[in-house]
């Protein structure tokens, strides 16, 4: 391996990350105000189309755990992340709420994939290299996917284009993406995929705390995730920012990783996922409690400048408590935190389509987080 491998090898991670989840998970967020608009969804129906991606999110985390998955880890990747384009661009080509629900649902599973084994492939490279702080820059794909698709819609909406070509552009720009991963992402010399070691059973019971908390997470930042855009078009007083603040919350997530990563090494990486909690605790009952617009960028900020830290953080402390293959725990906190986010956008769209706002869900959320705080410093203290 090169000298410049590794810098490449991490661009390759970015690039799938941003395809997969900054953009076919997350675009829903700006695209999903104009949807309603123009086929009259409920909130609960909004929700139940969000939480199908998080089902498949759910069921391709756990059969990305399978030990006996045939195929490299590139191979899956790179199918993985065809499937998350072409059902990003479907979206726009279908107008009924079961397409809808399984064109995200299959994307789901899609993006997990991608998490899973470009994570897996990605760090244990740069592990072997003596690169691992480069893992920072493989995290950061997902905002630089949320804030390139945010400036797409941005655009595209600013010249009237219908939330038909919204996804059908950010389709194509996912697609993209597929070529970059192609390029960098080179074949190991190695078989890349191989059954997990057996044993090791000690470890299970100092990683289950991290897996709740990871859960705990999974539905604490999804609710705002989903419908902050939706949060801000319905507030006269910051409904302009509409645009910009999605295009934020991605601008912060892109360098939010390198930051909790620098502190995660002076207090340790529970301490750190910790601490991004109680601050994304602090964004999440923000969104629904502040209403002028300085507030709203600074609640948008703090769920972007935390939410990819936890993720990463999250991660990288279950795969230090893990003796066997990453690829099976890896998948595990990933199958956690889809669980909790299928839950999220059901229970939100369900209290605002009785309630009229998302405030008792967003509290409901920032309590969730709080939760996942202290079960990460109990397992901290733990060892």
């Amino acid at each position: 391996m090169t000298r410049a491998s590794p810098i490449m090898l991490a661009l390759g991670g970015l690039a799938a990350l941003a395809a997969a989840l900054g953009i076919g998970r997350f675009v829903y967020t700006p695209i999903l105000p104009a949807m309603v608009d123009a086929l009259g969804l409920s909130k609960s129906q909004a929700g139940l189309i969000a939480s199908a991606n998080f089902v498949g999110y759910l069921a391709g985390a756990l059969i990305a755990a399978t030990p006996r998955l045939p195929g490299s880890r590139r191979n899956w990747l790179l199918g993985a992340l065809l499937v998350s384009g072409a059902t990003t661009a479907l979206m726009g080509a279908v107008s009924s709420l079961p397409a809808f629900l399984l064109l995200r649902l299959v994307g789901g599973a899609a993006s997990a994939f991608v998490l899973v084994f470009a994570s897996a492939l990605v760090l244990d490279r740069l592990t072997a290299a003596g690169r691992g702080g480069l893992a920072a820059l493989h995290f950061a794909g997902v905002g630089v996917g949320i804030a390139m698709s945010a400036a797409l819609v941005a655009a595209l909406t600013a010249v009237q284009a219908d939330w038909r070509a919204l996804w059908f552009c950010s389709g194509a720009l996912s697609l993209l993406a597929l070529l970059v991963v192609l390029a960098l992402v080179r074949p190991a010399a190695q078989p890349a995929v191989s059954a997990a070691r057996t044993g090791a059973p000690t470890r299970r019971p100092a990683i289950a705390p991290v897996v709740i908390a990871y859960g705990l997470f999974g539905f604490g930042y999804v609710i705002t995730a989903t419908f902050l855009v939706a949060i801000v078009r319905a507030t006269p007083t910051v409904a302009s920012l509409e645009p910009w603040v999605w295009m934020l919350v991605g601008i912060a997530a892109a360098p939010s990783v390198a930051l909790w990563a620098m502190l995660a090494r002076r207090v340790g990486v529970l301490h750190a996922f910790a601490l991004a909690c109680f601050a994304e605790a602090v964004g999440v009952a923000g969104s629904v409690l502040w209403s002028s617009p300085a507030a709203i960028m600074a609640a948008a900020a703090l769920l972007g400048g935390t939410f990819m830290g936890i993720t990463a953080l999250g991660l990288m402390a279950a795969r230090e408590r893990s003796a066997a293959d990453p690829r099976r725990v890896l998948a595990l906190m990933t199958a956690s935190f889809g669980l909790g986010q299928i839950v999220g956008p059901l229970f939100a769209g369900f209290l605002y389509d009785r309630l009229g706002s998302f405030t008792v869900a967003s509290f409901a959320a920032a309590l969730a987080l709080l939760a996942a705080a202290l079960l990460a410093l109990r397992s901290a203290r733990t060892g």
